[in-house]
């Protein structure tokens, strides 16, 4: 990002930088700088007391509630850890009001920007779940039923990653080679002889931690033998040193399957939505806009929305032998 402040301003700006985030957490947490004008009716519910302020319980479990992966027995814990830095935060907080930066015009349009992405997200969200519906037994079923290397065929892989840079000429011909080899030493050594530098890894994964693209592929190799993801820039080859089925079975599933298709349920009703948002305004490309408006604009803002769905969604998913989020996930550098 280029910035076009004159030299004499932007000392002032990165200061400002440094604490916006300060300043809207005081406009967007609301209570965050609550007064306590009725303390008696408040003691039940605050935490802590930072001078004429009070941090309150609800606010620490609103935090709380987004942390990911958090088991019971660290609940505690995380919620002493929250509040302290929430006690950090309503004393910069404080000072920010003291210095009136949040009448700043630069942080009011801030404030202002993040108040208008919030309410964009919470109407997609909000929409998708009440618009999307949910998935039938049917529909679960079929997922399982066509996923057989998540499911049925589920298999735990160790892989051996070879990632090689090269041209073509040299991916073609150092493949050839590498699909007589069955050990990781013997691709080394090929790819060695090749003159060609190389990354490796060994990683061992379930099929539904890898990416949803190469799980059928690998379920039709044998152990010994790699899939090979090829590039204008080189290649990658995942060797399969061995390999353990271990089926799930439908009921095990069921509820990891449900959560992941409700997900995307509402991810394509967001996308569906603000398309029909779109064509059903009056939007005038302007200025330079006008000259060739983006094709894609409406795809890149339904885009742009899906993330927080996904991850909303995904992150209230609990499953007994299927994560999920894992069924979206890819393995690092495969993707």
């Amino acid at each position: 990002m280029h910035n076009r402040l004159h030299a004499s301003a932007q000392p002032r700006a990165i200061r400002m930088m440094a604490l916006l985030p300060v300043v809207i957490a005081a406009a967007l947490a609301a209570g965050c700088g609550e007064k306590s004008d009725k303390p008696e009716a408040k003691a039940s519910q605050s935490a802590v007391r930072v001078n004429d302020s009070e941090i309150t319980v609800h606010q620490i479990n609103q935090i709380l509630e987004r942390q990911q992966g958090l088991r019971p027995e660290q609940a505690d814990a995380a919620s002493r850890q929250i509040l302290e830095g929430l006690i950090d935060q309503q004393l910069a907080v404080a000072k920010a009001e003291e210095q009136k930066l949040d009448r700043d015009p630069q942080v009011m349009q801030l404030l202002e920007s993040t108040r208008r992405n919030i309410l964009a997200r919470s109407y997609l969200e909000k929409a998708s779940v009440a618009g999307a519906g949910t998935p039938t037994p049917e529909d679960l079923r079929k997922y399982f039923d066509t996923k057989p290397a998540l499911f049925a065929q589920r298999k735990v892989y160790a892989l051996q990653e070879f990632t090689v840079p090269g041209t073509p000429e040299q991916t073609k011909e150092v493949i050839e080679l590498l699909k007589n080899k069955r050990t990781p030493a013997e691709y080394a050594e090929v790819i060695k002889a090749a003159g060609l530098k190389f990354n490796t890894q060994q990683v061992t994964q379930a099929a539904e931690s890898l990416p949803l693209a190469i799980v059928d592929q690998l379920l039709k190799v044998n152990d010994g033998q790699s899939l090979f993801i090829t590039a204008k820039d080189g290649f990658k080859a995942i060797l399969i040193v061995a390999s353990k089925e271990q089926p799930v079975t439908f009921e095990q599933a069921k509820p990891a399957i449900e959560q992941f298709l409700t997900v995307e349920r509402r991810r394509e009703f967001a996308q569906k939505e603000m398309k029909n948002l779109r064509a059903a305004a009056k939007i005038e490309y302007i200025g330079k806009f006008a000259e060739k408006p983006a094709s894609g604009a409406a795809a890149a803002s339904s885009v742009a929305s899906a993330p927080s769905l996904t991850a909303s969604a995904a992150d209230a998913a609990s499953a007994p032998a299927l994560d999920p989020a894992a069924l979206s996930k890819g393995l690092s550098g495969l993707k």
